[in-house]
């Protein structure tokens, strides 16, 4: 078990190295999302399957709605002072 958790661990760790800013946003909402699953469900449940089975809800929960969330909105203006939405 300790093994599959470094494992896991480090895997997590190298996949963050190049990501997108939507990319970003969807792996931290699964990280803070799986990690409130976890309590949740361990303290709810009261067992480690109800804390892995939280875990896992939460991690996919956290995941989506993070990425459906718009990203930055970056602006610029033009030479006339009109505020235009620029590519961040």
């Amino acid at each position: 078990m300790r093994k599959v958790m470094i494992v896991t661990i480090a895997a997590l760790a190298l996949a963050g190295c190049q990501t997108t800013a939507r990319e970003n946003r969807a792996l931290t909402g699964a990280a803070i999302g799986g990690a409130t699953g976890a309590a949740i469900g361990g303290i709810a449940g009261g067992s480690a399957g109800a804390a892995v089975a939280g875990g896992v809800l939460g991690a996919a929960a956290g995941a989506i709605i993070a990425d459906s969330a718009p990203g930055p909105r970056c602006y610029a203006y033009t030479r006339s002072g009109r505020r235009v939405r620029v590519h961040c």
